[in-house]
């Protein structure tokens, strides 16, 4: 990885309070960036905030910390707000924020199934919301933390909740799935990135063992860089480019997916 500076630069990591996301704002507070630090609530936002400046060193005026429950799109829409009045100069979205798909099919209060809606669908209307902050300067961009099993999935577009056939796998594909298809959109510049089987409490859904969340960061970290050229729609496996999930950046699907989930998050396109 470059030791370049990312001072001044802002980034806000999404599920910044465990596994990959804390060492992301780890990693990018250590090289001069301002990180707003998002959690599910305000007390494990503060938390992870406390952490970074007591084990790292990070200066707490590096810091800033937000709330918002993914499983709720009105607050992910207040988070947005919040964001684009204090920090209207955004450098960088990570779109980190992920859970495993439950058991039992399980919907929010907006209707959606919740692996959809927390890993894809509140990123797709935050990364909608803050496109006005997030700078078009060179080095502006999205990097969605996506995965290797995005290539296991299909998107059910007439029943993307599951709700006829569930499978916790497959509902958690699918989410993974729509956040790589969402990088190729064009109104932002943005990647995915597949950090690699990590340590986190995602691991049981890949394996017995994985790399550190250290190590999965590192390659999350290198894409906030704007030393490192990306180009609109890319998808990284660590640290090499490969392609994504055949069809995977086809116009058509990138289409058919904002249409849906522009109907699912009730923005009207």
């Amino acid at each position: 990885m470059s030791d370049t500076t990312l001072s001044p630069r802002t980034v806000l990591v999404t599920g910044a309070t465990s596994g990959i996301g804390q060492e992301t704002a780890r990693q990018l507070a250590e090289r001069g960036a301002t990180v707003l630090l998002h959690g599910r609530t305000a007390e494990e936002a503060r938390a992870a905030a406390d952490r970074l400046i007591a084990t790292a060193g990070i200066e707490a005026g590096q810091l800033c910390t937000y709330a918002a429950d993914f499983a709720r799109l009105d607050e992910v829409e207040a988070l947005a707000g919040k964001v684009v009045t204090e920090h209207p100069h955004l450098d960088v979205l990570v779109n980190n924020a992920g859970m495993a798909a439950p058991d039992r099919h399980t919907v929010t209060a907006d209707g959606n199934e919740i692996a959809f809606q927390v890993n894809f669908l509140a990123h797709y209307l935050l990364t909608c919301l803050l496109e006005p902050a997030l700078t078009s300067e060179p080095g502006g961009r999205v990097v969605n933390v996506s995965s290797a099993l995005h290539r296991t999935a299909s998107i059910q577009w007439s029943d993307p909740n599951r709700a006829r056939r569930y499978s916790r796998l497959a509902a958690y594909a699918q989410s993974q799935l729509a956040l790589t298809v969402f990088a190729a959109d064009p109104r932002v510049t943005a990647v995915s990135v597949h950090p690699g089987v990590c340590d986190t409490a995602l691991l049981p859904l890949y394996s017995h063992e994985g790399s550190s969340p250290a190590e999965g960061a590192a390659h999350v970290v290198r894409l906030c860089d704007p030393a490192v050229e990306i180009v609109n729609g890319a998808y990284y496996d660590r640290d090499a480019r490969v392609e994504p999930a055949p069809g995977a950046t086809e116009d058509r699907t990138v289409r058919r997916l904002n249409k849906l989930a522009d109907l699912l998050v009730g923005r009207s396109s």
